[in-house]
């Protein structure tokens, strides 16, 4: 697993930052110079929604049982990349993790929640499946994803430093359209089907006009 924390990427993010300050009347700007108020608000939010988002868990930043392995004291360090991490729904044990700091080391690890212990399992260097919800650089998010952030950004920063409501109300809209293009996208990735099916697997193909015979 990646130990990578995700960058900021300014060259890649000021056409963002560009956006948001476009969206509530203010001039772009040529680099993220955060002395200046306006910019430093913008880029916040974006950083903050950027994680935000992220966090929902989307088919470009969600990988099922992933084989981690523990360490000589059963310990597993998690990645500062990594915002959710479980055990994969193929495990049928007594044990349930989370993620949690270690105060006794300040390190972030995986914790025995039901049996209150950093040591996983009863085996050292043991393997397991997890399953994991990433946190990825700015520049790695697909760009419907980027556009739901930058809509939602938009939206917090009018509200920090413009107070408009009509404004607010304009891009409040804008928001809602972005995240239905969002979801469209996600739900086009993962092919998900309202039957359900297991991780892996696709037990059921929904019908396809253009695969009839033609007549």
């Amino acid at each position: 697993m990646s130990s990578s924390y995700p960058t900021t990427n300014k060259a890649e993010e000021l056409p963002a930052i560009n956006q948001i300050l476009s969206s509530v009347g203010q001039a772009p700007v040529t680099t993220l110079d955060q002395t200046n108020p306006d910019v430093a608000i913008a880029y916040n939010a974006l950083l903050e929604v950027n994680k935000e988002v992220q966090g929902e868990g989307w088919a470009f930043n969600t990988e099922y049982e992933i084989p981690i392995t523990t360490n000589s004291d059963k310990e597993y360090l998690i990645a500062s990349n990594v915002l959710q991490i479980d055990l994969s729904s193929t495990y049928k044990g007594d044990i349930d993790v989370i993620r949690k700091k270690d105060i006794s080391d300040g390190k972030i690890k995986l914790y025995d929640r039901y049996n209150h212990t950093f040591a996983i399992g009863t085996v050292a260097n043991d393997t397991w499946d997890v399953d994991v919800l990433w946190w990825f650089d700015w520049v790695d998010v697909p760009q419907p994803i980027q556009n739901y952030i930058v809509s939602k950004a938009a939206t917090i920063v009018a509200q920090r430093i413009i107070g408009d409501p009509a404004l607010v109300q304009t891009l409040q809209q804008r928001e809602a359209l972005a995240r239905a293009n969002a979801l469209e996208y996600d739900c086009n990735q993962a092919d998900y089907s309202i039957f359900g099916h297991p991780q892996g697997s696709k037990n059921y193909t929904s019908y396809k006009p253009y695969t009839a015979l033609q007549r």
